[in-house]
C-alpha cells in the first residue's frame, strides 16, 4: 500500500462480516497492529456475545449442515496426506466457552478410533475431541479497547437492533 498515489489518510481498510473473531485476542490484536500501520481508516465487522440459547444453535443447527462442515474436515485431511479418518467415528460438538468468550467446534470420537497416515498413525479413546474452529464474540466495550491497544482513535461503532453484531469506524 506504500506505493499508493494517495495520502494514507485517504486509506480505508475494510474488513467486512466477522472474520476478525477467527482471531484469538492476540491474534487480533496483532492484525489490528498491523492494519493500523496501514495508515487511514479502519471499518470492522464484529459478531457481539448473545444468549447462549443463540449462540449454540447457530454452530450446531438442526439441519446439521455445520456438523457436516466440520466432519468434511476429516475427508479433507483423508485427501491430504493419506489418512484414513471414518467420519462415521465422529460427532460435532459446539458450545459456547463463557471464559474465553468463544464459540468451540469439536469433531469427537464416538468410539474408540484408529487412524492411519502414511508413516504413522494414531488413537481415540472414545469422547477425545479433536479442537477444530474457535469463533471469538466480543463485547463492545471490550473490542473497542483492542483497537485502542492496537493504536486507533476516534471510535465510532454501530450496532444492530438486537445488539448482536456491531461495526466499528476507527482513524489510524
Amino acid at each position: 500500500l506504500s506505493r499508493l498515489p494517495v495520502a494514507r489518510e485517504n486509506v480505508a481498510v475494510f474488513f467486512p462480516g466477522s472474520t476478525i473473531g477467527n482471531f484469538d485476542p492476540e491474534q487480533a490484536l496483532a492484525f489490528l497492529t498491523r492494519a493500523r500501520a496501514v495508515g487511514g481508516k479502519l471499518v470492522i465487522g464484529v459478531d457481539l456475545v448473545k444468549p447462549v440459547s443463540v449462540l449454540e444453535p447457530a454452530y450446531d443447527d438442526a439441519l446439521q449442515v455445520t456438523a457436516a462442515f466440520n466432519r468434511n474436515l476429516l475427508l479433507h485431511l483423508n485427501r491430504l496426506i493419506g489418512s484414513d479418518f471414518d467420519i462415521a467415528d465422529w460427532r460435532h460438538v459446539a458450545f459456547f466457552n463463557a471464559a474465553a468468550s468463544r464459540i468451540e467446534m469439536h469433531l469427537e470420537a464416538v468410539r474408540d478410533a484408529r487412524v492411519c497416515w502414511p508413516g504413522g498413525e494414531r488413537r481415540f479413546a472414545a469422547g477425545e475431541r479433536i479442537h477444530t474452529e474457535n469463533s471469538c464474540k466480543w463485547r463492545v466495550d471490550d473490542f473497542a479497547a483492542l483497537l485502542r491497544d492496537a493504536g486507533f482513535s476516534d471510535t465510532r461503532v454501530w450496532r444492530d437492533e438486537q445488539d448482536w453484531f456491531a461495526v466499528f469506524a476507527v482513524h489510524a
